[in-house]
């Protein structure tokens, strides 16, 4: 997504450095005075070696300061103190940058503030006042600088004019160049959401929680529901959100879910009795409270909500919750809470059609906030994901998965790191690289910035971590990956911010620290070698770093503030001219990722094909270009059993490949309700990863066999776990509505004989549907007594426990 929007608050936890009077910052003289002097500087910077920590193997560049001085620019803003500073990119590769400063003061229930708007057409070298096309009005932060996601060029402000009795809408369609004004006819809760199937549509609710939809990108506004919480685009123009009669969203649990597909004409109510919902690759999610009321399951749907099933997992009480990790077009990844306050959880995962999922990782590390998890999805390399677990005596280890969660192992300890004596010899089996991501950062650990991976940087992360005890490291240091994940190096001694440039062919990180800075660092070779430049002669208190979204360009910016916060800079450094030559076929290898066992015929096989891609020599020193594309040739692979996860009711226990039976499972026969009959599944305890590809070979027998039984494959009507719903439950009461019209008709003079007759009629009636309720119920417990789904989200969509807060 080509829109970044980085908010600096200038009050905020990560800006908080305070300032002491007559504290004087170190400077360094501007390079600049007679030829000799200069010349004199240069050389030094020449023979300066890398800066990280290979340095007594690494060369020098050559001509750094020279070639990045011409190319380095500086822009200030002036912002008032209580102020803020929001940036956007607009458009993919346009070079437009728009700052936002704003200055408010709350007073009663009125705010009143200032605004400044600027632009930038080269990737933010040069900046210019642009106020006036907003006339210079307030411009509310809490919504941000929406920029649609088609990279078109349209750009959303939303403005404060209380004092004439609303809001106002300025709408660009030029990259930002000229607005447009539309009053609103009413006041937004949430920022504008674009369709992203057509961004000249948008939605957003109102505080009186109306939903709002226009189809000319923002002229005019119609309301087309009311009460509603929560709601999202989906696939195909579709519109899904969440509602409640009586008008509280506080009353999680008796919501509606409905859809519409028609921009608001008509809607469908999909599901009743909902707590959440969530949507994720071609599945749509929804946590469903139980009869009982104090329960929920996960139902799942992947036509968009018009057949559900329950998904084979445990359900939750209001203690706990689910939460969806990750989820594409072939499965999902679920996180369980544990029952009680433990912060633990098991991660499963599922097949195909969302529904039988089978464990994959237990003692999954998730606070009970329901939002802070290491899990991280590594986009540079197919089927890998990092995450933390609490092992048994209470330590948080670093665990990762090459297969899509079919087998996890902790991280390898990088060779060029040593555990401290203590650890070594106390506690060996501690030695192993940690990696922080959200959890960290979550208990303020010094983690200025989470791992960070490329889909067009092939096998290449960055991310902090420690070696030894992860909880001892106040201070973790900058770790580099360039095979996804298999190995690692410690690049960086103490926490930096860092970026990816140039498609992995630049690597640029300023360090983090309290103290003013003045030096950039970057790397040409995937993190191995470091090299700096002193990008000014006046330090400042650095705040953040920005590029262009997507990993492509060769432009980054720094942000901060001198001597006080009203004064922020920006920095933006040219890497082009340090690169000036173009890459060429000779600069490029041939790479197998996933290759742990070379000469192994099998070795690179992960999800049934190996991938061999071409990839930059580290000892290349040139330019990717943005029109880079990774190249890659694909061969399949016979099956094995690291093509399959363990299927429903089998486990992988820790450092085994095979598959066996959960304790809790034996002796059951393994059958689950599916399209309302009952399937039960004949298993050796494999079932192939969903997405692989892999042929012949291994294949572990497994059917489905349709029982031709009845059973309750949804709940998601108000009275369906309580007064059975189902399809077999209408052919029930019809057979029982044709005994009792025979019974009118037949026995007349038995109800005047026995007065009681029809109550006993009205008894057997009663019974019978209660019989049929509970084989229902028990049907579903045993199928999924220890499955169920949940939801997770981002764009502040973590788990159903807080999904509509």
């Amino acid at each position: 997504m080509i829109c970044c929007i980085l908010t600096l608050g200038l009050f905020s936890s990560a800006l908080g450095r305070h300032l002491q009077d007559g504290n004087d910052l170190s400077r360094v003289r501007r390079l600049h005075g007679d030829a000799e002097k200069r010349h004199i500087l240069e050389r030094r910077e020449l023979s300066r070696r890398s800066s990280g920590l290979n340095e007594q193997t690494c060369t020098a560049l050559r001509g750094v300061e020279s070639a990045l001085q011409n190319s380095t620019s500086s822009y200030t803003f002036k912002v008032r103190s209580m102020g803020s500073l929001s940036l956007a990119w607009v458009g993919d590769g346009s070079g437009v940058l728009l700052v936002l400063t704003t200055f408010q003061v709350p007073l009663f229930l009125m705010r009143f503030g200032q605004s400044n708007l600027y632009r930038s057409e080269d990737y933010g070298k040069t900046f210019k006042d642009v106020t006036n096309v907003i006339n210079h009005t307030f411009i509310q932060t809490e919504f941000g600088i929406a920029i649609s996601p088609d990279h078109s060029g349209k750009v959303i402000l939303t403005g404060d004019v209380s004092e004439f009795g609303g809001f106002r809408l300025f709408r660009s369609r030029d990259f930002g160049l000229t607005f447009e004004p539309t009053d609103l006819p009413f006041v937004p809760l949430i920022q504008m959401l674009y369709n992203p199937g057509d961004c000249n549509t948008l939605l957003t609710l109102s505080v009186t929680l109306d939903l709002w939809l226009s189809d000319n990108f923002g002229a005019t506004w119609r309301r087309i529901h009311n009460s509603v919480c929560l709601v999202r685009w989906g696939p195909r123009n579709s519109i899904y959100l969440t509602t409640n009669n009586n008008g509280s969203c506080n009353d999680k649990g008796m919501l509606d879910l409905k859809k519409t597909v028609d921009y608001g004409k008509t809607f469908h109510t999909i599901a009743s009795r909902v707590y959440s919902f969530v949507l994720g690759g071609k599945f749509v999610f929804s946590s469903i409270m139980t009869g009982t009321g104090t329960e929920r399951m996960i139902h799942v749907s992947v036509d968009g909500g018009e057949h559900w099933n329950i998904a084979q997992l445990p359900a939750v009480n209001h203690q706990q919750f689910y939460s969806i990790l990750t989820a594409n077009q072939d499965m999902i990844f679920m996180h369980v809470d544990d029952p009680g306050d433990s912060g633990v959880g098991t991660i499963y995962v599922s097949d195909d059609r969302g529904t039988v999922f089978s464990k994959s990782l237990e003692r999954h590390l998730y606070t009970t906030t329901g939002s802070d998890t290491d899990f991280t999805a590594v986009s540079s390399l197919r089927g890998v994901y990092m995450t933390s677990i609490l092992t048994e005596d209470g330590t948080i280890e670093t665990v990762i998965t090459y297969d899509q969660g079919a087998k996890w192992e902790p991280l390898r300890r990088p060779q060029n790191t040593d555990c401290d004596t203590e650890t070594s010899t106390n506690r060996p089996n501690r030695c192993k690289l940690h990696i922080y991501a959200s959890y960290s950062t979550a208990i303020k650990m010094n983690v200025p910035v989470l791992p960070l991976s490329q889909p067009n940087a092939v096998g290449l992360i960055l991310a902090h971590g420690s070696v030894g005890d992860s909880e001892s490291a106040l201070a973790p240091d900058v770790y580099v990956s360039d095979d996804g994940g298999y190995s690692w190096l410690q690049a960086l001694k103490g926490p930096h911010h860092y970026a990816i440039l140039d498609s992995g062919g630049l690597l640029v990180a300023v360090e983090h620290t309290n103290s003013p800075i003045n030096q950039i660092k970057f790397s040409t070779d995937e993190g191995q070698c470091w090299h700096t430049y002193n990008f000014t002669s006046d330090p400042l208190h650095f705040s953040g770093m920005d590029s262009e979204p997507g990993s492509r360009s060769m432009n980054v910016s720094l942000w901060g503030y001198r001597n006080d916060y009203t004064k922020w800079v920006v920095t933006t450094i040219d890497f082009r001219k340090l690169l000036t030559r173009d890459c060429n076929e000779e600069d490029y290898e041939e790479w197998l990722a996933h290759s742990a066992d070379p000469g192994g015929s099998n070795d690179g096989c992960v999800m049934g094909y190996k991938e061999t891609f071409l990839r930059l020599r580290k000892d290349s020193v040139c330019w990717n270009g943005r029109d880079f594309a990774v190249t890659k040739k694909q061969l399949l692979c016979p099956c094995s059993v690291a093509d399959y996860h363990c299927d429903f009711g089998y486990y992988r226990p820790e450092n085994s490949s095979e598959c066996v039976e959960q304790e809790e499972m034996m002796g059951h026969a393994l059958e689950f309700c599916l399209n309302g009959t009952t399937e039960q599944l004949q298993t050796s305890g494999y079932r192939k990863i969903p997405g692989n590809q892999c042929e012949g070979g291994f294949q572990p027998d497994r059917k489905e066999i349709d029982l031709r039984r009845l059973c309750t494959s949804d709940g998601l009507h108000p009275n369906s776990l309580t007064d059975s719903s189902s399809p077999n439950a209408a052919v029930i009461v019809m057979v029982v509505m044709a005994i009792l019209l025979m019974s009118a008709l037949a026995g007349i003079w038995l109800v005047k004989k026995y007065v009681c007759g029809g109550r006993f009629l009205v008894h057997r009636y009663s019974v019978m549907r209660e019989h049929v309720e509970a084989n229902k119920i028990e049907g579903v417990d045993d199928v999924d007594t220890n499955y169920m789904e949940t939801e997770k989200t981002q764009f502040n969509d973590d788990s159903d426990q807080d999904l509509l807060e």
